[in-house]
């Protein structure tokens, strides 16, 4: 077993210290912890950190506003629209008459689950397409995965095969990572998500979710690169070509890009930076042959040139949001955003994108998908030999 060294962790005592401004020791002497549950004591604790947490927030975002938000325009690098601009109501009226509510924005959003015994794993794959005026649009596909298709020859030689595979695989609800992995599936449901948004869509204005240039699409899925990249390299040549595209993800990692985000004021957006640098840094993490390491490079610099990343704010009680767009139509795409999330002012989040996400729910949720798969094995005459712990666990 490797040992840690005196000095790896005393850098770890006092780095624990700093983000929780408790001795590591303290921690772990159990004399020093509270016996039971003295709610008094919890919520005046709470209380006590939070207000102090949210003024020193306050004070990092006027700093913010004034030493980095206000000199976005002209940071060499920028692209062209780089700035914070307001939007007003007169603009986010036209947009819900002119766009929003008369269909000519489009949203699309997608699931997958899986049901995973080890005779079989089935995962489905959903994607809806709706617009406020009623449009809407589904689309499905269910993959099979079998250890063994059937016996061609040596019944032993076959078994001892299957064996092999199995072991190569994870425990049962476990994402593998072989063949159809956790980063595959997704893969596929971030191209079918995009595809449908690109080419099955007829509304001027598509609205995403997520980010429109994914890990996943990007690196072939771990697994997927010379199947994958052909593909994938086509459907973003023809967003370009569309342009008039939103993408808005749910949670960004960027902790950095959220703190300047929360520093705009309602109705306020920015528009900060190009993808190039981070498409290029997510290509140099993949795994490509001689043959696509270049010309995914050259894609990433080409594609990511032209898609800016952006930040926004549609009301005071809701949180701020990244959002992603064409450099030609990224103020317009901002005011579309922000129209939507007022819709609900509580979550400040595109309302349309909610509205595909529970129609895919009801179309391809997970409860209805399982009860037809055990319905499949108990008219086989096994309803419970092959489901897992947790599924046959009451409550």
């Amino acid at each position: 077993m490797e040992q840690v060294s005196p000095q790896f962790f005393s850098q770890f005592q006092d780095n624990f210290q700093q983000a929780f401004a408790e001795p590591l020791a303290r921690v772990l002497d159990l004399d020093t912890w509270s016996s039971g549950q003295d709610m008094r004591d919890l919520f005046e604790h709470v209380q006590q950190e939070v207000d102090a947490a949210l003024q020193n927030e306050n004070q990092a975002q006027q700093t913010l506003r004034r030493s980095y938000l206000a000199k976005l325009q002209g940071r060499p690098g920028a692209p062209a629209s780089a700035g914070v601009y307001r939007a007003s109501l007169e603009d986010i009226a036209r947009i819900h008459r002119g766009l929003l509510f008369t269909g000519r924005v489009q949203a699309c959003d997608g699931t997958s689950v899986t049901h995973d015994t080890l005779p079989l794993s089935i995962t489905q794959i959903g994607v809806t397409l709706i617009a406020y005026n009623g449009d809407t649009g589904s689309w499905s596909q269910r993959l099979f995965r079998r250890d063994l298709r059937n016996f061609s020859g040596d019944i032993e030689e076959e078994v001892v095969r299957l064996l092999e595979n199995r072991d190569r695989r994870k425990g049962i609800d476990v994402d593998d990572q072989d063949g159809l992995s956790l980063l595959a599936r997704r893969a596929v449901l971030t191209f079918a998500e995009r595809s449908i948004l690109v080419d099955k869509a007829t509304a001027p204005w598509r609205l995403g979710h997520g980010s429109p240039i994914s890990f996943e699409l990007l690196t072939g899925g771990g697994v997927l690169t010379n199947d994958l990249l052909p593909a994938t390299i086509s459907l973003y040549q023809r967003m370009m070509n569309l342009g008039r595209f939103i993408f808005v993800p749910s949670a960004p990692r960027d902790r950095v890009l959220l703190t300047l985000a929360n520093a705009l004021n309602p109705l306020e957006f920015a528009i900060v930076d190009s993808l190039e640098s981070k498409l290029t840094s997510i290509t140099d993490q993949g795994r490509y042959d001689n043959y696509w390491r270049p010309r995914v490079r050259q894609f990433a610099r080409e594609i990511g040139s032209q898609i800016v990343l952006g930040l926004y704010r549609a009301s005071r009680s809701a949180p701020a949001m990244v959002f992603y767009a064409h450099r030609d139509h990224a103020v317009e795409a901002a005011h579309i955003a922000i129209a939507d999330s007022l819709l609900q002012a509580h979550r400040g989040f595109p309302m349309l994108i909610d509205l595909a996400d529970r129609c895919c729910q009801v179309n391809f949720g997970a409860s209805d998908f399982s009860n037809v798969v055990r319905l499949a094995y108990a008219n086989a005459d096994q309803p419970w030999q092959y489901l897992n712990e947790r599924e046959t666990r009451k409550g």
